[in-house]
C-alpha cells in the first residue's frame, strides 16, 4: 500500500535497508489517483472498488475504466496522518466506532466530499484525493462487513453498486470432491452477469482479447511475486515487510498499468536475488530475530518498525491474505471467464487439503505453521483489531498452534489499522524488549527438540 516518507537526516544510519525497486511500484499506485481524477474531470466514468482478488479488477480494466481502491487510500490517510477528520466524520454521521477502519475512513471521506464540499475532493485529502465514483464495485469476499460498507456509500453517491462474491467454507467442506466444479460454475456465471452489467452501463461490448491479455499479465505478475516471496526465506531476510506493504497494490489490487507493474516486479525480483547472493539483510543491524507479522499492520505507525529494526528484529514475512499464491495454469481453458474464475479462486482454496492432512481445522493456522517452518521464524507479531473481526478471529488459534507444534512464541499487540489513538508505540516497544527473552528461550527449546532453527 503506501506510507508517508520523511527525508533521512544526512549521515544518519537508516534502520531498514529499503529496496530501490519498491519506489517505482509505489509510484504506479500514486499515478492511479492522478489518472482517475483526470478521467473524472473529463467526464469519463470512474470506479471505486474493493479488494476482490482480481475477479472484478480485470473486467473493469479490460473495459478501459479508471479504478481506485478505498482500502488502499485509507492506508495513505493513516500513514500521512490525515485520517482522524475522516474517522470523526463517519462517527458523527452515525456509524459505529468499532466498524472497519477502512470503512470508517471511506465513509467519512464520502461524507466530507458530498455533504461538506459539494461533491468536490476534500481539500486536505492527500495525493489529490479520490475522484467521485460513477460506479461502486463491492465484494463479500472474506470480510462480512465489506458488502454492507459499499451499500452504505449509496447514501452519498448517485452511483450503481455491484457486489462480487466468492464462496467461503471451512477446511473440511473445502476438500469435498465435487466442490471445484460447483464453485467454478458459480463464479463463471457471476462474471458473465457482471460483464453484461458493465456492457449495459457503459454502452459498449467487452473486449475479450483485452481481457485475455489482462489475465496473462496477472499470471505473470503473480508468478514473479511468488518467486520474490520464496527468496525471502533466505538468511538474513533480504526484504522487510515495510517494503512489501509499500509495493503490494499492483499485485494485490492489480492497480496501475499492469505492463509497467510487471517490469517493476521483475526489477524487484532481480534486486532481491542480488541481496540473497550477497547475503545482504533488509535491516542495517545484525539480524537477531526473524519475525512474521499477522494480520493487518498499523498503517499510522510504520516508523515504529524502524525502532524494532534497531533491536535486530527483521520482519521476513507477513499476512498471507496480501500474497498472491503461485498461479495455476489457466491456459488450457478457452473461456476467459473460467480462466479468471480459476485464477481468483486459487487464492483461497490452495491450502485446504494441506490443512486437513495436518489435522488442522482452520486453514489460516495451517498457512502460518507452514510460514514459520519455511521462514524459520523466531516469533510472531500478532496484531488483533477491534475493528476487523475477519483479520483477528484466527489469531488466538495461530498463537496456540505455533507454540504447541513448533515452540514459536507470539507477541500479542492490540491496535487498529487506521485509528492511531488506540495504538501506543512506546508501550509496545517496552513489551518487545521483554519478548526478546521469550524468543531466546524458545530458540534453545527448538534446538533441544532437534528443529533446524
Amino acid at each position: 500500500m503506501s506510507e508517508s516518507s520523511t527525508p533521512a537526516v544526512t549521515g544518519q544510519k537508516k534502520a531498514i535497508n529499503r529496496l530501490k525497486s519498491m519506489y517505482p511500484l509505489r509510484n504506479v499506485v500514486q499515478q492511479d489517483y492522478i489518472d482517475t481524477l483526470q478521467a473524472s474531470n473529463e467526464g469519463k466514468p470512474t470506479v471505486w472498488a474493493m479488494l476482490n482478488y482480481w475477479e472484478g479488477d480485470l473486467p473493469l480494466k479490460a473495459m478501459g475504466l479508471n479504478i481506485v481502491y478505498p482500502e488502499n487510500y485509507s492506508t495513505l490517510l493513516a500513514s500521512s496522518g490525515s485520517a482522524e477528520p475522516f474517522l470523526d466524520a463517519s462517527d458523527s454521521d452515525g456509524f459505529p466506532t468499532h466498524m472497519c477502519g477502512y470503512g470508517r475512513s471511506t465513509i467519512g471521506y464520502s461524507y466530507r466530499m458530498m455533504k461538506e464540499n459539494n461533491g468536490k475532493v476534500p481539500p486536505e485529502a492527500p495525493l489529490g484525493g479520490m475522484a467521485r465514483p460513477t460506479l461502486l464495485v463491492g465484494s463479500g469476499i472474506i470480510c462480512d462487513a465489506r458488502f454492507k460498507w459499499f451499500q452504505a456509500l449509496a447514501r452519498y453517491f448517485d452511483a450503481p453498486e455491484w457486489c462480487l462474491e466468492m464462496p467461503m467454507m471451512a477446511t473440511e467442506e473445502g476438500t469435498e470432491s465435487d466442490l471445484d466444479s460447483y464453485q467454478i460454475k458459480f463464479l463463471v456465471q457471476q462474471l458473465r452477469d457482471f460483464i453484461a452489467f458493465l456492457e449495459k452501463l457503459l454502452g459498449k461490448k467487452m473486449d475479450w482479447a483485452k481481457l485475455e491479455e489482462m489475465i496473462d499479465l496477472a499470471v505473470q505478475i503473480h508468478e514473479i511475486c511468488w518467486q520474490i516471496s520464496e527468496l525471502r526465506r533466505s538468511i538474513p531476510g533480504p526484504m522487510h515487510s515495510i517494503d512489501f506493504w509499500s509495493s503490494m497494490p499492483p499485485a494485490l489490487f492489480l492497480a496501475g498499468d499492469m505492463k509497467v507493474s510487471l517490469k517493476c516486479y521483475q526489477d524487484m525480483l532481480a534486486e532481491v536475488q542480488e541481496r540473497v547472493c550477497n547475503k545482504e539483510a533488509a535491516i542495517n543491524y545484525p539480524e537477531k530475530y526473524r519475525l512474521i507479522f499477522a494480520e493487518l499492520p498499523p498503517w499510522h505507525s510504520l516508523k515504529f518498525f524502524d525502532k524494532l529494526a534497531e533491536m535486530g528484529w527483521n520482519f521476513v514475512m507477513e499476512s498471507f491474505g496480501y500474497h498472491p499464491p503461485r498461479p495455476i495454469d489457466v491456459s488450457k481453458y478457452s473461456d476467459p471467464c473460467e480462466k479468471l474464475a480459476r485464477l481468483s479462486r486459487n487464492f483461497l482454496f490452495n491450502i485446504y487439503s494441506e490443512a486437513r492432512q495436518d489435522g488442522i481445522s482452520n486453514s489460516v493456522v495451517e498457512i502460518y505453521l507452514k510460514m514459520a517452518r519455511d521462514f524459520k521464524a523466531d516469533g510472531f507479531f500478532l496484531h488483533p483489531l477491534i475493528s476487523c473481526r475477519a483479520a483477528s478471529c484466527s489469531l488466538r488459534s495461530v498463537q496456540h498452534f505455533e507454540m504447541a507444534r513448533l515452540d514459536v512464541p507470539s507477541l500479542w499487540v492490540e491496535g487498529d489499522i487506521i485509528d492511531k489513538r488506540v495504538f501506543n508505540p512506546q508501550e509496545v516497544l517496552a513489551r518487545a524488549e521483554a519478548f526478546e527473552q521469550t524468543m531466546d528461550h524458545y530458540k534453545t527449546v527448538r534446538k533441544a527438540k532437534g528443529l533446524d532453527w
